[in-house]
Formats: structure tokens, C-alpha cells, sequence
């Protein structure tokens, strides 16, 4: 009755309250129905519903009364949709192109054993394979030409390298900068370093990636005197410059909220403003500066124009001094390229699949050790 009386006493509290839950969970719902669009998109490759296989053995058009539905749909590279659409002489159509698509396959590649393998399938998207005129199995992102190349290791690679040395340049700068603006500067400097740094964040991303080809570049190849000018290296520290304003904002703020009290009783027991920052302030602010490594980390692993900008050759090398290619460079730069439906379309989909899914995973650990941290500081655990 006290709550029923509260919602007739303050009507449009009532109706706020429950327009923020319901905009809130909507925003959920849509992440997870864009999770799912995606997810659909790439069902055919789970369940190995594709091949890209160059030269196949036609199924000849008098045979299409002796396969089952199914088969056909699989052999047609149809979706249920399209398939019901479609009356017999419309199928009979499309086998007769089938037949004709392999009359036409070039001489050179009737005898070549990679013509006829499916490269759809995940022993070849996620294991090396020696192809033909190579000498050695390689992992090689190759969607062009007439045998088309879909290993996504290379990749895994280049997204892992770019990610984690824009991590590594970002973390140390934004949490230093965080821990000297929070407990160290001046209010007058305070005030000018924090907004300075904000504004970073504003800077567009083609900006940056645009600085990075004309003028990172050169200057640190000179430097490190590497062979390759544009390459994970150069990304990942123009990544960098991305990440900071994210990571430091939090970063502050966690440590800003830190008691004064703990402050003040370690430089009455003699601690100096360093010590005090580094010895009390740093260790129970760690949730929160934990947090901002994290939101760092998904901010770099989405960031796209920088990378495509600066590196995008799918070179499989751990060198961070080679040419890198991530999974979201890849998806903005062949989109737009791959034919609607085909393996190229679905195998884009599904690295965008898996960079969700890696992305929620390691949310969902990072809060998992949040809590943690939290628990152990408040002398729970």
C-alpha cells in the first residue's frame, strides 16, 4: 500500500523511473538483436552449409527429381527463403548454370588439388595449409582471385598486436597522467591538463590515422631504423593516442574518489605525495583504473580507421615490426566487395560474430575481477 500510495502521491517520478528502465533494457535487447542479425548471417559456415571449391562435380539437371529439398537448397547455395520462391524450372535454371560455371573453369585449374578443397571449412580457416607452389603450410587471408584463401589467424594476429601495443604505450601515459593530476598537481594545472587531455577524445579517428601515415610513420622508422614504414608498430602507438583520453577520464576519476582521509594519514605518518599516490591511493582505486584498462581495450579492438589508414596487409608475422591487418579493418575495407550471400559476405559476419563475442567475454571477466578487487580491498575476502 506505501509503495501503491508513493506512485499516486508522485505520478511523473513514477512514469521517469520507469521510462529510464525501459530505454536502459531496450538498449540491452538491441545489442543482443545486432549480436543475432550478425550471428544469422554466418549460420551457412557453422554448419558448413558453403564451399568455395573452384572445380565441383555438377549434378546433372535430369537428377534433380532424385535429391531431397535439403540437398538441393545445400547444392544451389540457396537460403529457405529463396529456395520456397522458386518453382522447377527456375531450379532446373540455376542447375544448368552450375553445369556451365564449370565448363568455363580454366584448364590450369582442373588439375590443381586446391581448386577442389573448400576453404570454408575450419581446418582451413584456422590451421596452416601448404597450398600449391608453396613450401611450407602457411596461414594466408586471401579472398581474391579464383581459389580464394579464408584463414582468419593472420587476422587474430594482427588485432591481438595492434590492440595490445596501443595498450601498452596507453596504459602507463594515461594512469601516470591520472595519478599527477588526481593527487599531485596544482588546482590551477588541474584544470588545464584534465580538459586538455578530454579534448583528445574528440579528435576524429581519421585525424589521427592521417598523422600517423605522414608524419608517425617517418619519424619512427628513423628512430628504430625497421625496414617496413607503415606497420603494427606505427598502429598501435597511433592507437595509443586514441585510447588515452578513455582510460585517463576513469582512471581520474576512480582515483579522485579515493577518501581524502587516506591521503591525509599517510603524509601525517611522514608518506610523501608519491608514496602516498603509489602506496595508497593507486591500490584502492584499482577497480576503477582496472576498469578503465578494460573500456581502453574495447575501445582499441573496435577502432577501425586508424589501422586501415596506417597497416592492412594480412601478413601472419608475431614482428610488431611487420604489416598487421585487424579483424575490423578487414570488415570496413571488403564489405562493401563481397557479393551478397556469398562465403566472403559470411565469413566477414562471422568475424564480426566473433570480435562481439570476444569483446562481451572479456567485459564479463573484467567484471568478474572487479568484484573481486572490490571484495578484497573492503576486507570481505
Amino acid at each position: 500500500m506505501g509503495i501503491h500510495r508513493g506512485h499516486q502521491a508522485r505520478p511523473v517520478e513514477w512514469l521517469a523511473e520507469k521510462f529510464i528502465f525501459l530505454v536502459s533494457l531496450s538498449a540491452i535487447v538491441m545489442v543482443f538483436l545486432i549480436f543475432l542479425f550478425v550471428a544469422r548471417e554466418a549460420l551457412p559456415l557453422f554448419f558448413g552449409e558453403t564451399n568455395t571449391a573452384l572445380v565441383q562435380k555438377p549434378i546433372p539437371t535430369a537428377d534433380l527429381e532424385k535429391l531431397s529439398p535439403a540437398k538441393l537448397q545445400q547444392y544451389l547455395e540457396l537460403t529457405p527463403a529463396q529456395f520456397a520462391a522458386m518453382d522447377k524450372d527456375t531450379l532446373k535454371s540455376l542447375m544448368d548454370v552450375k553445369q556451365e560455371a564449370q565448363d568455363e573453369v580454366p584448364e590450369e585449374f582442373r588439375n590443381d588439388p586446391d581448386a577442389r578443397i573448400n576453404t570454408t571449412e575450419w581446418r582451413y580457416l584456422v590451421l596452416p595449409h601448404q597450398w600449391n607452389h608453396y613450401d611450407k603450410p602457411e596461414y594466408i587471408w586471401q579472398p581474391v582471385g579464383q581459389i580464394q584463401k579464408y584463414n582468419i589467424i593472420p587476422l587474430l594476429v594482427g588485432t591481438l598486436k595492434t590492440t595490445l601495443i596501443g595498450l601498452l604505450f596507453a596504459v602507463p601515459l594515461s594512469v601516470g597522467a591520472a595519478i599527477y593530476v588526481s593527487q599531485m598537481a596544482r588546482p590551477k594545472m588541474r584544470e588545464i591538463i584534465k580538459p586538455t587531455i578530454e579534448l583528445l577524445s574528440g579528435i576524429p579517428s581519421v585525424v589521427v590515422g592521417f598523422f600517423a601515415l605522414l608524419v608517425m610513420a617517418t619519424v619512427l622508422q628513423k628512430v628504430f631504423g625497421y625496414q617496413t614504414r607503415l606497420n603494427a608498430f606505427v598502429a598501435g602507438i597511433a592507437l595509443g593516442f586514441a585510447v588515452i583520453p578513455v582510460i585517463f577520464s576513469i582512471a581520474e576519476d576512480a582515483l579522485t574518489s579515493v577518501p581524502r582521509a587516506y591521503t591525509q594519514a599517510a603524509l601525517a605518518l611522514g608518506a610523501s605525495r608519491w608514496q602516498t599516490a603509489w602506496q595508497i591511493v593507486l591500490p584502492a582505486a584499482l577497480p576503477g583504473v582496472f576498469a578503465a584498462t578494460v573500456l581502453g581495450f574495447g575501445r582499441a579492438i573496435g577502432e577501425t580507421m586508424i589501422v586501415l589508414m596506417v597497416c592492412s596487409a594480412s601478413v601472419m608475422s608475431w614482428s610488431i615490426f611487420d604489416s598487421a591487418r585487424s579483424i575490423t579493418t578487414t570488415i570496413a575495407a571488403e564489405m562493401a566487395e563481397a557479393v551478397s550471400g556469398g562465403p566472403h559476405y559470411r565469413i566477414l559476419f562471422m568475424l564480426g560474430a566473433l570480435l562481439f563475442a570476444v569483446t562481451f567475454v572479456s567485459n564479463m571477466v573484467a567484471g568478474a575481477v572487479i568484484q573481486r578487487f572490490k571484495l578484497k580491498l573492503e576486507g570481505k575476502r
